[in-house]
């Protein structure tokens, strides 16, 4: 008699622990346990430790509570100044329901992750380049907004939505590149063109300074020269002011006295010249003219007149 009890004691011992092997469930701190009793929702959900559940009768699952880090698929789009681009982002999330998160949706992570792309494509159209590249902490809360609100009713929160990075055409990229060299330039040339006024400002006041006290000027050249000295060159240019230079030329001049003008000279009048007196002569008596002789032509005269006899 007394075998017979303590044999059926070992053997509801044994079915005991069997049953407690079976029906011990444990519950991790980052987890929630939903119970499905014959495939009904038991309104309690099984915290963290050691719970029990009915074998064959109830089925626990374990949903993670742990904030999920999901990368978003890289979306192309065109934005609404018309640029394709390429964009992927990561999308933070966790679970705070439990049952909703099973009972609701299907998958609630592939819900989350077509929800994402989806929004991310519809934020790519409705914004423009310059918004993606440097405000994107809007474009960030937006998306964050517009997956956030039907996962609501699937128990899952959107923790943070962040764009990771905006892939561009390599044209686009070289346009970009040359018009951020122009700015730059631009803030170059206006930099040294301050600083050029400025520093004829300060030179223009050091130039009526030295106007002022011109010993300065011979000061400022002997620093001058300090300062090409100073680099050991085996040739030294000295160089000379304009100023310096007309200042020698004046020196160099003879002073100018008025010398006195000198008085005119009356001029002796011509007198006529004296006729002298020439004694006078007998005119040469005419010599006669030759008779011809008889037989004989008379000479002609040049003129081709005959002679007067």
């Amino acid at each position: 008699m007394v075998e017979e009890l303590v044999a059926a004691g070992a053997a509801l011992a044994s079915v005991g622990a069997v049953y407690v092997m079976s029906a011990a469930r444990v519950v991790k701190q980052y987890e929630r346990g939903v119970v499905f009793r014959l495939g009904r929702l038991r309104p309690q959900v099984r915290g963290p430790g050691f719970t029990l559940v009915v074998p064959g009768v109830d089925r626990l699952h374990k949903v993670n509570m742990q904030i999920v880090t999901m990368p978003v698929p890289a979306q192309e789009g065109i934005t609404r100044d018309n640029v394709t681009v390429r964009v992927d982002a990561v999308v933070y999330f966790k679970v705070v329901d439990a049952a909703d998160a099973l009972v609701k949706v299907e998958d609630y992570r592939f819900a989350v992750s077509q929800m994402a792309q989806t929004s991310l494509r519809s934020i790519i159209g409705k914004s423009d380049l310059d918004d993606l590249l440097s405000d994107r902490e809007k474009l960030n809360q937006g998306l964050e907004l517009m997956i956030d609100s039907p996962a609501i009713g699937w128990g899952v929160q959107i923790d943070r939505v962040e764009i990771k990075d905006v892939s561009l055409p390599e044209t686009m990229k070289r346009s970009m590149a040359r018009q951020a060299e122009a700015d730059r330039e631009r803030r170059a040339r206006i930099i040294n063109a301050d600083a050029e006024l400025q520093a004829s400002k300060k030179l223009a006041e050091a130039a009526q300074q030295m106007e002022d006290t011109p010993s300065a000027l011979q000061l400022r050249l002997l620093q001058t020269v300090v300062a090409v000295a100073a680099e050991k060159n085996s040739t030294l240019v000295l160089p000379f002011p304009v100023e310096l230079l007309r200042f020698l030329e004046r020196a160099q001049q003879p002073v100018f006295q008025p010398q006195p003008q000198p008085q005119p000279q009356p001029q002796p009048q011509p007198q006529p010249p004296v006729a002298e007196a020439v004694p006078s002569q007998p005119a040469p008596a005419p010599a006669p003219s030759p008779v011809p002789a008889a037989g004989q032509q008379a000479p002609s005269s040049p003129d081709g007149q005959l002679p007067s006899v």
